[in-house]
């Protein structure tokens, strides 16, 4: 796997910020009682796709909120480009994953309690 270069980092971490202001104001419209953080954002070396990656509480209703969030990426990424605008001539795609290191983690842990 190739190392990130500078932009790919720079951009990286603007559209984590951005992403994360983005789930902070729709998060209500798309399932109320759920909290997101946005843990990763991997952009591809061209800069035309975003990988975000969610963490979603309660788990339980991970797929649901996942579907809705995909659904509405149409709106996500226009509220993304009103954003950085002035800092990116191609506003990323963004493709959103479940972040499910949290759960690798915990099943890790009791299998090292056993």
């Amino acid at each position: 796997m190739k190392e990130e270069t500078t932009r790919q980092q720079k951009v990286r971490k603007l559209l984590l910020r951005e992403f994360s202001e983005i789930f902070n104001r729709m998060g209500h419209q798309i399932k109320h009682g759920v909290m997101f953080t946005v843990t990763t954002v991997r952009v591809t070396p061209d800069l035309c796709i975003a990988k975000v990656y969610l963490s979603i509480f309660p788990p339980a209703d991970n797929e649901t909120v996942l579907e809705k969030v995909r659904a509405n990426t149409s709106k996500i990424r226009y509220e993304l480009g009103l954003r950085v605008k002035n800092q990116l001539r191609i506003v990323p795609e963004p493709k959103f994953f479940i972040d499910d290191s949290l759960d690798y983690i915990e099943k890790i842990d009791s299998l090292l309690k056993k």
